[in-house]
């Protein structure tokens, strides 16, 4: 396991929500404080403000992927139609491995058929960030 994946996890074991988890463990990688992508994240924890919405570990990797591959408000909206495209690609991979994009269906909520844990959702987020956004790092 990874040492960003391992960071995400320990984040989480210790109260963050899964959004937090993985924006902060990429802190260092983003170059932005952790206090800032601590308060980024905070309302999008169990599907967004605990409406049970989009996972927050997928909200996660769909905000890194901004912060990567847009080139800014000088970029003349040059950029959207590239992060669009691989916000579809990261929802895509992490349905196949979720099972959902919400995170009432990934906990079961009203079914009882828990499709993956927390953890292994943030584990998801982490490989698909690795995966798609941080491809040249490797």
């Amino acid at each position: 396991m990874n040492s960003i994946k391992e960071e995400a996890l320990n984040l989480h074991s210790q109260g963050y929500n899964c959004c937090q988890s993985v924006c902060m463990a990429y802190a260092d990688k983003l170059n932005i404080d952790k206090d800032i992508l601590f308060k980024l994240s905070e309302g999008f924890g169990a599907g967004m403000g605990n409406l049970q919405g989009s996972c927050g570990a997928l909200s996660a990797a769909v905000m890194i992927a901004g912060l990567i591959n847009s080139g800014g408000i000088d970029a003349e909206r040059r950029t959207k139609a590239k992060t669009y495209r691989l916000v579809a690609e990261i929802n895509k991979e992490f349905v196949e491995k979720a099972g959902s994009m919400y995170c009432k269906d990934i906990k079961g909520v009203g079914t009882g058929r828990v499709l993956r844990s927390c953890d292994g959702c943030i584990e998801d987020a982490c490989d698909i960030i690795d995966n798609l956004l941080l491809t040249d790092e490797k």
